[in-house]
């Protein structure tokens, strides 16, 4: 999976990624004997994020592609080498310049999963040496994208279906990295595209954008087009001087404004007749530059009027500041008395799109208003319950009923036959203190076999394929587990078996 067949490849992390302690784990078991030991660990959370009752699961594809690089280089060695004791064997560091990830094997929750608290992401198991290397950059790489496809996700639930979602956060992102891994699981989570070229470069991310308020500002009116004339969008007919158009148009749109024909700013309207001219079935106007209706509005109009004539459609307005729903709600009570003045009736649905920081609140307030170890089970044992985790291999099911409807998620040692739809089961619901009984009319099994003794089991699912799961999954979820405010628990629960296996540990039993 070379970087130049798999340009991804390139957005790969680095070995090195990772906490010094996890080196100096590595060496405490190559002294001890114990690098291969077989050793296996789960990626989980405790609670979902933003106050929500469900994640989504993302970040697999990034892992898969750190396994299949992973190879710690000379340079990677030699900085080991300088952090750790001067007298550590150099036959350490020699076993380090042959790690790789042949004999690791990952099973997952395909990216797009619906996940829940103490469900695993990801199980790694493999030679304990290796696998404690792997720990921190598996859990980087997917803890970040899944909270960013969750929160998208949680948008994408606010807008709805229909209304388009643009992520364009990369000036403002924690540096390169986090821009491209924001981008990307953004658009995993739900959103419909990125302004991030990067991202679509490397990930296949649909990109969009239009002008900012730079491109606008620096016009000053004189301008004179090097070539203003453009030809009709059938291709028949003369072309016609789109400045002389605009001209024309925009003291007629003054006149039905009640404005005076040099208030609006004359750079903007320079700006707005360049980008058509370069854009003309792309046209987007950006109308807060200045003054939203004593400039920006009647530019964007005569100039919208104007390409209009030529039989072309501008693809929308943007604005950027103040109190976004009222000038939305304004802005389209313009465009519909104006499409009726000039009997123009596709003015009336040009699409008006808000920016500025659109967090949950401001986006739902907008979307209700707007129409357009070595075999041996290991169990964390701590004073605080929510930090204490769950012993052994684990495996994980899905419980339906008989209307599709998700009833839990059901935790079990891996040697458990799997649950049966239509079977009776017993399980303790954790914070329970008795255990329920359940009848599924479907079982899905959770974690799928990813990679294998280092090899890849099966295709990845490409960003887009994964984007269409999420949505299906979370079509699935019942709609008082999907409020974004005091959300219903989803159930997580455990067989009998290792309910039993862990008070058995608590309480300092036999196994």
């Amino acid at each position: 999976m070379a970087a130049e067949r798999d340009p991804e490849g390139r957005a790969a992390a680095r070995p090195l990624l990772t906490d010094l302690y996890q080196a100096t784990m590595a060496l405490g078991y190559w002294r001890a004997g114990r690098a291969r030991d077989h050793a296996e660990f789960e990626l989980f959370f405790r609670r979902c994020p933003f106050g929500g009752a469900f994640a989504l699961a993302a970040g697999l594809r990034d892992c898969v592609r750190f396994l299949h690089a992973f190879r710690l280089r000379d340079a990677d060695v030699q900085f080991l080498a300088s952090v750790l004791p001067p007298d550590t064997d150099p036959a350490f560091f020699e076993h380090l310049r042959a790690l790789d990830c042949s004999g690791v094997t990952v099973r997952a929750l395909p990216e797009g999963s619906l996940a829940f608290p103490g469900v695993p992401l990801l199980q790694v198991s493999g030679p304990l040496l290796v696998v404690q290397l792997l720990e921190t950059p598996l859990l980087c790489l997917v803890s970040y994208a899944s909270l960013v496809a969750t929160n998208a996700a949680r948008l994408r639930l606010i807008a709805g279906p229909d209304k388009r979602l643009l992520e364009m956060g990369l000036r403002r992102a924690q540096g390169p990295d986090g821009g491209l891994t924001a981008s990307t699981y953004s658009y995993l989570g739900g959103f419909d595209s990125s302004s991030n070229v990067l991202a679509g470069q490397l990930r296949g991310v649909p990109v969009a954008g239009t002008l900012a308020h730079s491109f606008i500002t620096s016009f000053s009116g004189s301008e004179v087009p090097p070539d203003p004339v453009l030809a009709p969008a059938a291709g028949e007919g003369p072309g016609v001087d789109l400045a002389a158009s605009v001209k024309e148009w925009l003291e007629r749109v003054c006149a039905h404004l009640g404005l005076g024909v040099q208030e609006p700013h004359p750079g903007e309207r320079a700006a707005f007749l360049a980008y058509a001219l370069a854009f003309p079935r792309a046209f987007h106007g950006l109308l807060d530059s200045y003054s939203v209706w004593r400039s920006g509005l009647p530019n964007f109009l005569a100039v919208a009027l104007a390409l209009g004539e030529l039989g072309y459609r501008p693809m929308g307005v943007r604005l950027d500041s103040g109190d976004l729903l009222q000038l939305a709600q304004e802005v389209r009570t313009v465009f519909r008395a104006t499409a009726a003045h000039f009997q123009v009736p596709w003015l009336e649905s040009v699409p008006i799109a808000v920016s500025n920081n659109i967090d949950e609140e401001e986006l739902a307030r907008l979307a209700q208003e707007l129409v357009s170890v070595g075999g041996q089970p290991r169990m964390k044992m701590t004073e605080d319950p929510e930090k204490q985790t769950l012993p052994g291999s684990k495996a994980a099911f899905r419980l339906l009923g008989y209307d599709g409807s998700l009833l839990l998620d059901l935790l079990q040692l891996a040697e458990e036959p799997p649950p049966q739809a239509g079977q009776e089961l017993r399980v303790w619901p954790q914070g329970a203190q008795e255990p329920h009984t359940v009848r599924p009319a479907q079982v899905e099994p959770l974690l799928r076999l990813w990679v294998q003794q280092g090899q890849l089991c099966e295709p990845l699912p490409s960003l887009a394929e994964s984007r269409a799961f999420a949505q299906l999954s979370l079509s699935r979820l019942s709609p008082e587990h999907k409020r974004l405010q005091s959300p219903a628990l989803y159930q997580v629960a455990l067989s009998e078996r290792l309910r039993a296996l862990v008070d058995c540990l608590r309480g300092g039993g036999p196994l």
